[in-house]
């Protein structure tokens, strides 16, 4: 999918931001349309939710560990508020505890609206940029006639039809493994199901990283998490015959933290435009706290009130101090 979206001229910045992150966001897409027609909604809804917390927090924060990531301007000033606000509409969406027909074609629109705009805004680049960082990848760009076209499109087919078969392995092991362990079927789609999904995420963003190509690494993200809410959510529920119930915890609590962790990257982002080792640290801690929170909350673990007060007394104020600092010095500097 790249190859077939570089030959046609588009940015790798674009490139992440729409085929790569549309590609790695191929299983979420796959489960949660099954676990919704599957009669397993919590799975399709915590699925998405816990994979754009998985994204940022774990694969932005691996990624950076490996290599400080340098993020582009456009990101700052268009894709990650875009994230946050399509973030918010999601919740606002679900306030009536439903997302039906009605709302999944909104949301998709503007994953058809997005892609459009990104393509076209990323052909306007200059071709010199494409190319430096396509020698940064160290591939050439290759032939592009109609044997390259077949073979990548070729494969491109195989990998999805594979995804859908693998879909619905994984579903069906969740569910199992939720029941076995007498978790939710939603914490089993905020961990299980979001990590597995993500996989795919995980490789290309840790590869890009390694090769230094950082803005597949970062737009990889940013472009998965808008296409899991925009794309993922909004085709289920228009395929979904009853459309996507939400669960008052996910309402309550997930979908909270997670425009809370889109929000937060707002500000490390601002800071040199880039995400240092530390940074990175932070958000794996922070992954690793909100896992151990659902475990502790779906089995009534008697340290669950200990934990929670820990984290609401000491950890979050220092991260939310932290923040508005680093807010404030990337201010001074500019």
């Amino acid at each position: 999918a790249s190859r077939l979206a570089q030959a046609a001229g588009i940015s790798p910045l674009v490139v992440g931001l729409t085929v790569v992150a549309f590609g790695t966001s191929a299983p979420e897409l796959a489960v949660s349309v099954q676990s919704a027609l599957s009669g397993s909604a919590d799975i399709a809804l915590g699925n998405v939710v816990g994979s754009n917390i998985f994204n940022v927090l774990f694969i932005l924060g691996l990624s950076a560990l490996i290599s400080p990531l340098v993020v582009s301007l456009s990101l700052i000033r268009r894709d990650v508020p875009l994230m946050v606000g399509v973030s918010v509409l999601l919740y606002l969406l679900a306030l009536n505890g439903l997302i039906g027909r009605l709302e999944g074609a909104l949301l998709f629109a503007g994953i058809v609206a997005y892609t459009l705009y990104a393509v076209i805004e990323g052909r306007r680049e200059s071709p010199g940029a494409e190319s430096q960082n396509g020698n940064q990848n160290g591939e050439a760009q290759g032939p592009t006639g109609m044997a390259f076209v077949l073979r990548n499109l070729v494969l491109l087919v195989l990998g999805l039809g594979l995804l859908v078969i693998g879909a619905g392995w994984l579903v069906e092991g969740a569910v199992a493994v939720a029941r076995l362990l007498g978790l939710s079927e939603l914490v089993i789609g905020l961990t299980l199901v979001a990590g597995g999904t993500s996989l795919p995420e995980v490789a290309a963003s840790v590869i890009a990283a390694l090769r230094g190509q950082r803005d597949i690494a970062v737009g990889n993200v940013v472009g998965s998490n808008l296409f899991n809410i925009l794309g993922v959510l909004g085709i289920t529920a228009l395929i979904a015959p009853q459309g996507v119930p939400v669960s008052l915890p996910a309402l309550s609590f997930d979908i909270p933290v997670m425009i809370a962790v889109a929000v937060a990257c707002l500000p490390i982002f601002f800071t040199g435009q880039r995400i240092d080792r530390w940074e990175g640290l932070l958000f794996l801690f922070y992954y690793v706290a909100y896992t151990a929170y659902l475990i502790l909350l779906s089995t009534e673990h008697e340290t669950l009130p200990l934990f929670s007060g820990i984290m609401a007394l000491f950890v979050l104020p220092l991260t939310l101090l932290t923040l508005v600092v680093l807010a404030w010095r990337a201010r001074q500097a500019r």
